[in-house]
């Protein structure tokens, strides 16, 4: 009895670091604004412009601006840049809609996704 208990308590435990092992990299970076009601409109809740976002951005990534808008990244408000690099890439650029922070640079070649690189400028 000893031994299953024992058994079920590291396969308990072997679960348990897995999952928060998922939620970690899920969750690389925070923004200042918390999500409480997506009902309620992000527009609102924004404390820097699109423009300044679009601006951090491109300071980030250089390049066309091809779509930018508000959206729940890790239950934070970001603005989301995608952004066309001369070199053929797309960049989509997360930008905290609180402080304009750079958060998160993402890389895609020629379609495939390739995680890009977190970003600790203070943008």
């Amino acid at each position: 009895m000893k031994k299953m208990k024992t058994i079920i308590s590291g396969v308990v435990l072997t679960a348990l670091i897995a999952i928060g092992g998922v939620s970690a990299q899920q969750a690389q970076y925070t923004g200042s604004i918390p999500i409480q009601n997506e009902k309620a409109g992000f527009a609102g809740m924004a404390k820097i412009s699109l423009d300044t976002a679009i601006n951090a951005a491109i300071a980030a990534v250089p390049g066309q601006v091809v779509k930018a808008e508000l959206e729940n990244e890790n239950g934070y408000l970001v603005y989301g840049v995608e952004i066309a690099k001369t070199d053929g890439q797309t960049a989509d650029v997360k930008v905290d809609a609180g402080t304009g922070k750079v958060l998160k640079v993402d890389t895609d070649q020629d379609g495939e996704g390739r995680e890009g690189k977190d970003s600790d400028s203070d943008r």
